[in-house]
C-alpha cells in the first residue's frame, strides 16, 4: 500500500475518493422511452424549475421521447449536473 500512486484498489490514495465524481441523473434507454432518474435533491430541485409540470412520469423517473432527450441531457449538463 504506501504511498505508491499506481495503487488503484479500494483503499488507494484518498484524493481519489474525495475527488470521484457521482452522478445527479441516471439515463436509460428503454427503447421507446427514455428514462431520466434523478438521484440528487439538486436534479430533482433543477427538473421542478425547467420542464414543465404535466410531464410523465414512471416510478421517480421522468420518461421523454427520444427526440427530446439529447436535448434535455444537454440542458441538465450545461446547468453542471452530472449524468450518467
Amino acid at each position: 500500500m504506501g504511498s505508491d500512486p499506481d495503487n488503484n484498489d479500494w483503499c488507494g490514495p484518498t484524493s481519489e475518493i474525495v475527488n470521484r465524481v457521482y452522478p445527479d441523473v441516471r439515463i436509460r434507454n428503454e427503447g421507446t422511452i427514455v428514462l431520466f432518474t434523478p438521484i440528487t435533491p439538486r436534479a430533482k430541485r433543477w427538473i421542478s424549475a425547467n420542464v414543465q409540470p404535466n410531464a410523465q412520469w414512471f416510478g421517480n423517473a421522468l420518461v421523454v421521447q427520444h427526440r427530446y432527450a439529447a436535448r434535455l441531457a444537454a440542458a441538465m449538463r450545461s446547468a453542471g449536473l452530472v449524468l450518467s
